[in-house]
């Protein structure tokens, strides 16, 4: 279908793609503990990614982002699931979380944070971002192969996350 068919118009709900990637080594998780610099989740761990850049897929946009700020190739990556965030407006973002295997390699040093292997009994007493506590062991868990998991991500009146995962 042609471009103009698709129906694009800006009275329609848009989404900024980004992707969030999670690499597994043994018992440990990857982690980016953000820079005390950062706007956005300074001194909070979180995944590793970004946006998806014009004309890219999702896969290629999250092994770039993961050379970018990682310097590590895995063995296999592939697709947990989507979140929709609802940022209250007309554009909200669309997260494509992703995970991966790596055996070999260090991370490399990253402006965006310090980068950490975590042991996944360990994740839940480091100061993460507000939704790992609910994300991260969905990822965990998942196995290549496994059906993605859908996840609806907005803030209630008082300001607090609210994470609504849909049942398939």
């Amino acid at each position: 279908m042609p471009a103009s068919d698709q129906g694009v118009s800006r009275d329609r709900y848009m989404l900024i793609p980004r992707t969030l990637i999670f690499i597994t080594r043994g018992e440990s998780v990857l982690l980016l503990k953000g820079a005390s610099d950062k706007r956005l989740w300074s001194n909070r761990y979180n995944g590793v990614g970004g946006h998806v850049e014009q004309g890219e897929d999702v896969l290629t946009a999250a092994k770039r982002e993961l050379l970018e700020e990682t310097g590590l190739a895995p063995e296999a990556l592939w697709l947990c699931g989507t979140v929709t965030v609802d940022s209250g407006d007309s554009i909200g973002i669309g997260i494509y979380v992703m995970k991966g295997i790596c055996s070999e390699g260090n991370p490399q040093v990253s402006n965006e944070g310090e980068l950490e292997w975590v042991p996944i009994s360990d994740i839940q007493a480091k100061n993460l971002v507000e939704d790992l506590p609910v994300l991260l062991p969905r990822v965990i868990a998942h196995t290549r192969g496994d059906d993605p998991f859908f996840a609806h991500y907005h803030y209630n009146q008082h300001g607090e996350l609210v994470v609504d995962f849909t049942k398939n």
